[in-house]
């Protein structure tokens, strides 16, 4: 059953991380369930059981933040400016990296030590399926682990609010303006 949601997954992403973006309503309805699945991931007792730490781990190779934020209009009152126009191109293109770090990470994380297997490998495959990672990032202490993925799920959920934001964007088509 699992790997069959694990094909499922891999399938989705795939799709959506070559989708063209005029076609962007269900590349939307995808980001919005990858949100949704890493927000269960966070809540469950099975990545969280006895860790105790408010710690967020962003990427910080990536610059989808930049990358994907729109061009601001005269009354907006953000301080941040940008230096050139919108590129959805440049936007998808970070926002295909992002994805890529956190499918090898959670791939990698699946394969070493885990306290409750079965019940983290249901909550982390719908988000990624399993691939290869040059060089492991995890250790052989599931707790160590644990702690590290959870800090790493609550980053990647901000960042999934933002590239669920830039999908918006994008579809709006406010950019071609």
């Amino acid at each position: 059953m699992a790997n069959i949601q694990l094909y499922v997954a891999s399938c989705v992403l795939l799709l959506s991380l070559s989708w063209r973006t005029s076609e962007a309503l269900p590349c939307a309805d995808f980001y919005k369930m990858l949100l949704l699945n890493i927000s269960n991931a966070l809540d469950s007792i099975y990545l969280t059981d006895g860790i105790q730490s408010e710690k967020i781990e962003m990427r910080s190779t990536g610059d989808t933040v930049l990358a994907c934020a729109p061009t601001l209009t005269q009354n907006l009152g953000c301080v941040t400016q940008r230096n050139s126009s919108f590129s959805e191109s440049e936007c998808l293109k970070n926002i295909k990296m992002d994805l890529l770090y956190y499918h090898e990470a959670i791939a990698s994380y699946l394969r070493g030590p885990l306290k409750n297997g079965p019940e983290e490998i249901r909550l982390l495959s719908p988000i990624i399926e399993t691939s290869r990672l040059q060089g492991e990032i995890w250790g052989n202490d599931s707790y160590s682990n644990r702690l590290e993925m959870n800090k790493m799920m609550k980053g990647f959920h901000i960042r999934a609010i933002t590239i669920n934001r830039a999908i918006g964007y994008i579809s709006s088509g406010d950019h071609r303006k």
